[in-house]
């Protein structure tokens, strides 16, 4: 079996569990989820991500749409596990509150991971300076790294 933890930061879609679970053909594949929502540190630069990408009217919004608490990040992980679930893959996760890096590099750890899989939103600021969490994890765990944008459905 394949072990792939999967960094999230909001619930996975259709689109994106079909992703996912067919990286692999038919390889069968066992997902530890980490959830980490974004949270009030990251408003500025959501912010100049959406006016990169010209959604102003969600920049000038985003302080408002910040308040993710951390039920929402449960249920939102939840909602991510029944999905993969459901496709036919196993997984397990938890909600991230601190440190997501490190908490990737001990999971990676302990499960003797095979990959780790970011899913994001683009964050054009962080990416630039390589402050993104798939760029600062290929410094931290040693299995491969791939970034894939999450869809926005």
């Amino acid at each position: 079996m394949f072990k792939t933890v999967l960094m999230i930061e909001k619930a996975l879609s259709d689109a994106d569990v079909e992703l996912v679970t067919t990286l692999h053909g038919d390889e069968q594949v066992s997902f530890t989820v980490l959830m980490q929502p974004r949270g009030k540190q990251d408003e500025l630069l959501r912010a100049l991500d959406d006016v990169a990408l010209g959604h102003l009217d969600k920049a000038v919004h985003e302080h408002d749409e910040s308040e993710e608490t951390p039920t929402v990040a449960g249920e939102s992980l939840e909602h991510s596990l029944r999905h993969l679930q459901a496709a036919g893959a196993e997984a397990t996760g938890e909600v991230v509150e601190h440190n997501p890096l490190e908490r990737l590099r001990e999971v990676v750890e302990q499960i003797s991971a095979d990959e780790v899989l970011v899913l994001t939103s683009p964050h054009f600021v962080e990416e630039f300076f390589h402050r993104d969490w798939a760029s600062q994890a290929r410094h931290k765990v040693g299995v491969p790294v791939l970034k894939l944008f999450a869809s926005d459905s």
